[in-house]
């Protein structure tokens, strides 16, 4: 297959439209918030907080609803909207998912690279029983810069112990699949046709 590496050694996942159906739902919250203080969130806000990690989309969401709420307080909100949704069953596993994760992880080292902050991916992976395939998860959070920026990639990769090179990366949103590409890995893309 053209620009795949002859021998990957690793593949590194997204979470949010890769792993789980949950755009959405954040889409939905950031929505919530903003129309909570007079504000009309709309499809142009969303693209630009995608990728972001949850410290910038806290601070975007905050200055958008200029409401004077904190950027903690605000990730706070949201990251508990998107735990309660989980705990409801709303944040299902994508068909498929469970099986790629599985197979990947009988071949080589999985890891996660999410813009999710850590709470929501552990929350997530554990809920869906499929924590224990990841040998590394990275939140956008934990790095310098979130998505599109390489950061992300670059830290599961070292933490896989991989030259990203090496790594297979699977995103689906555009600003994911341009930091999958920043950092040096073959991308695959499975596109999310709203995102």
């Amino acid at each position: 297959m053209l620009g795949v590496p002859a021998v990957a050694e690793a593949v590194v996942f997204d979470m949010d439209g890769v792993l789980v159906e949950s755009e959405h739902l954040w889409e939905g919250l950031w929505t919530a918030f903003a129309a909570e203080r007079g504000k009309q969130w709309g499809p142009e806000q969303t693209k630009s907080c995608q990728g972001m990690s949850a410290p910038e989309w806290a601070a975007y969401l905050t200055a958008f609803a200029g409401a004077g709420d904190s950027a903690g307080d605000t990730e706070r909100t949201v990251v508990d909207g998107m735990v309660r949704a989980l705990d409801d069953g709303e944040i299902d596993l994508l068909p498929g998912a469970r099986a790629m994760v599985t197979e990947a992880a009988a071949l080589g080292p999985v890891a996660l690279a999410s813009s999710a902050p850590r709470r929501v991916i552990d929350a997530v992976l554990a809920h869906h029983g499929v924590e224990h395939h990841f040998k590394a998860t990275v939140s956008s959070a934990e790095v310098p810069r979130g998505k599109p920026s390489p950061d992300v990639y670059l830290a599961a990769a070292d933490r896989l112990g991989v030259p990203a090179a090496r790594c297979l990366a699977v995103e689906d949103s555009s600003n994911g699949l341009r930091a999958a590409a920043a950092a040096g890995m073959t991308v695959v893309a499975i596109p999310n046709p709203t995102y």
